[in-house]
């Protein structure tokens, strides 16, 4: 029984020394689409329709007009990655051990932001895009 004890105990400390070593990713949120300013400087091009343009980029997060009735197409992206790393240094007897613990955090946020402006024929007629990291 007090071998048993003495396993369980040993397993437990065993694993909590290697979780706390681990380092876990956490997203703000799923990615919804493969927006990226390649994407965009490659493929969209004037006089492109707006059909290809969807067929590429997907939905926009806002459709609008302009002073001209003429469609404006927005798409608003922010992703945010946060890095947690923790280390962990425990004492090889559990009885006399003791343990130390630092932690880290890194987080870091994009945003890419287009704008697509179409003719009165549904065409591509102008596009503007801005990307930050921070």
């Amino acid at each position: 029984m007090k071998s048993k004890l003495l396993w369980i105990i040993s397993l437990g400390f065993i694993l909590s020394s290697l979780s706390a070593c681990m380092t876990h990713p956490t997203n703000a949120g799923p990615d919804a689409t493969n927006l990226t300013v390649g994407k965009v400087q490659g493929e969209i091009k004037e006089g492109m329709p707006a059909s290809d343009v969807a067929a590429i980029l997907g939905s926009p997060n806002i459709v609008t007009t302009d002073e001209k009735r003429r469609e404006v197409w927005i798409y608003d992206k922010v992703s945010s990655n946060r890095v947690d790393t923790r280390k962990s240094f425990g004492g090889g007897i559990i009885i006399l051990g003791g343990s130390t613990r630092q932690a880290e955090s890194t987080s870091t946020q994009k945003t890419l932001t287009i704008i697509i402006k179409f003719d009165e024929q549904k065409k591509v007629r102008d596009f503007a895009y801005n990307y930050t990291q921070f």
